[in-house]
């Protein structure tokens, strides 16, 4: 009688990965209790990100690809204070849902922005990173509501892209993402460029505000956090703090969406591993950490409904791509960055199933740097 090998339980690499921005699975295989899934499923939070009500169809059908998902990062702040989207990540998921391609949309590119009458905003240009702050101003409230604002992201993300539809959507904030890292116990990554941090000093702490500040790139001073070239055990706080750099020697903020691929494949690879599968203990605080800060909706299926229907989706066939653009002056003012006209082809092919062809005759959209490959193997 042949030995019984233990495999991943794919609904908690997922709910895992949901729960950073990256929505693969890992493993396949037998899935743990129905009952212990669902109690990580359930501490997940679900809100109406769509602003649309799911039909009886949607919520009884099976899930079959392709599929597309928005995956969301905001950094905390005041309830009173309209959240940014500070990453925005697109996930395809081809009909056979055993692969995903990744790409993350720089915050800074310029977008039309559609009108919105929940925030009573007429149609305008600007960063799209802007459009989830404007979709957040709940007429008649004070507060604003970063589901709404996901809502009006989501139909800017779908003029851009042409995407007609997501799947499912899902916001996490900053803090709940240092937390599934450091429950994890770190990740390890390869920095392949020196990346100097402009956020935070050496020891963690936020870098203090100039007093003599005037309007410079950034109004911080002090030591900086520096990530030197080489491979490095991130805690939550590194991790986090170098996937939202983008002043590195590549600059601009394509680097600052290469940083988060790399990160999110580090996040997918510690994930699956044996370290965390088969550790009750770090399971079980990773779970609980990625279910309480992530805000899902997934048309009227759960994050383990997906889990389930991805249980062939493994990280090795994860493939980043970047988008590829510049900057975006109008009579000498910067707006914003501008991706170049071939990109319209790349979500053309994503729309019509054809992404592989195109990445084998447009190979300058692959992210095949030496930080992917040394942190994902």
């Amino acid at each position: 009688m042949s030995k019984k090998v233990r495999k991943t339980p794919v609904w908690a690499v997922v709910l895992i990965v949901f729960g950073s921005l990256l929505t693969v699975g890992g493993g396949g295989g037998a899935v743990a209790s129905q009952a212990l899934a669902a109690r990580y499923a359930g501490a997940v939070q679900t809100q109406d990100l769509f602003g649309e009500a799911v039909t009886e169809e949607e919520a009884k059908s099976d899930i079959k690809g392709p599929l597309n998902f928005l995956l969301v990062g905001i950094d905390p702040r005041k309830p009173e204070t309209p959240p940014l989207a500070d990453s925005i990540m697109v996930v395809h998921i081809p009909a056979t849902l055993d692969a995903a391609y990744i790409f993350s949309i720089p915050r800074d590119t310029y977008v039309e922005i559609p009108a919105f009458a929940k925030s009573g905003t007429g149609a305008q240009r600007g960063k799209i990173n802007g459009a989830m702050s404007i979709g957040s101003q709940v007429r008649g409230k004070p507060l604003p509501s970063a589901a709404q604002g996901f809502e009006l992201l989501s139909k800017t993300v779908s003029k851009l892209t042409g995407i007609k539809k997501f799947d499912a959507g899902a916001i996490i904030n900053f803090d709940g993402f240092k937390r599934v890292v450091d429950a994890m116990g770190g990740i390890d990554l390869y920095v392949d460029e020196r990346t100097v941090s402009e956020h935070l000093a050496p020891d963690g702490k936020g870098r203090p505000y100039h007093p003599q500040f005037r309007g410079d790139e950034h109004p911080y001073t002090g030591p900086k956090k520096t990530y030197e070239i080489g491979n490095h055990h991130f805690k939550g706080w590194e991790a986090l703090d170098f996937a939202r750099q983008r002043y590195g020697l590549k600059g601009t903020d394509y680097g600052r969406q290469r940083h988060q691929q790399q990160v999110m494949k580090a996040i997918a690879k510690k994930a699956g591993s044996s370290d965390v599968i088969t550790n009750p203990v770090k399971l079980d605080k990773v779970l609980t950490a990625a279910g309480k800060s992530l805000t899902f909706n997934g048309r009227g299926k759960t994050v383990l409904d997906y889990a389930l229907a991805m249980k062939g989706l493994r990280p090795d066939n994860i493939t980043t791509i970047k988008l590829v653009g510049g900057r975006y002056p109008v009579s000498g003012t910067y707006l914003g960055e501008k991706l170049v006209p071939a990109t319209d082809d790349l979500f053309e092919a994503i729309r019509t199933e054809k992404i592989d062809e195109f990445l084998l005759l447009n190979p300058e959209f692959l992210n095949t740097n030496a930080a992917a490959k040394k942190g994902s193997d």
